[in-house]
């Protein structure tokens, strides 16, 4: 069925609309010393608290969607439940939600790493909203929320100004584990696997560009996160103020 007349629409409308209501409930919560006193900060914490809300019904939707339908771990491309579908159709919401949040609050140039990131993972959940292909894989794409989880809390603890805190220094070791186990794995999965669409001209070639892409983002996140978490005297001292990407 051609896109604009697509019945998941609505429900790509009503995530979208989930989140920007969520985002309105959080923003009445009090806000942290450390952060009330800056309207960037306090952009940015309304922000990852809407993200960690997501990383955790993201996260344990997606191992539960594999617990039900195993057989998404193996048959990436045609595998297909519905508990599946509405979970790539909720995060494409999310996604288009921090998106309109990104630009609308002017942080665009400051989170572009993260417009782009948006792009190319809604590129990649359409292809499975719009035409039932690679349920499987936006699936599997989505267990690295479960990473996430670890990773905004240790955002929002460095917002805080509370890396001195043992919750942030035993966060920093459960989230380079995870790290490890929810991002860093799944993707090194799901790219041995769409290499089979190396140089075809079908929709897992363009999968496979997108895939292709996030491992270098992955990459480097991943090593700004170490250079900031266990090697600390290598980061540099002056950094852009208003960089969403925090190392």
């Amino acid at each position: 069925m051609f896109p604009l007349l697509h019945p998941a629409l609505p429900l790509l409308l009503g995530a979208t609309l989930t989140f920007r209501a969520l985002r309105r409930v959080l923003c009445r919560l009090p806000l942290p010393v450390h952060v009330r006193t800056d309207p960037l900060r306090t952009w940015r914490w309304h922000n990852l608290l809407v993200s960690f809300a997501h990383s955790i019904v993201s996260g344990i939707w997606a191992l539960l969607c594999l617990w039900q339908t195993p057989e998404m771990l193996v048959e990436i491309e045609t595998a297909w439940s519905l508990s599946g579908y509405l979970l790539v159709c909720f995060s494409a919401g999310y996604f288009i939600h921090d998106t309109v949040d990104i630009v609308v609050s002017r942080q665009a140039r400051a989170s572009w790493e993260y417009l782009v990131h948006h792009i190319m993972a809604m590129g990649a959940f359409f292809s499975g909203i719009f035409w039932s292909s690679f349920v499987g894989g936006g699936v599997l794409t989505l267990l690295v929320e479960v990473s996430n989880i670890f990773l905004t809390i240790r955002m929002m603890m460095k917002i805080n100004n509370a890396q001195d805190l043992l919750l942030y220094r035993v966060n920093k070791y459960v989230n380079l584990v995870m790290y490890f186990l929810f991002r860093l794995a799944p993707q090194a999965y799901l790219t041995n696997f769409f290499l089979q669409y190396a140089g075809q001209r079908t929709l897992g070639t363009f999968l496979l560009g997108i895939l292709l892409m996030l491992d270098i983002m992955i990459l480097i996140y991943f090593s700004r996160l170490l250079r900031s978490d266990f090697c600390p005297g290598r980061v540099p001292s002056r950094q852009h103020k208003d960089k969403f990407l925090t190392e």
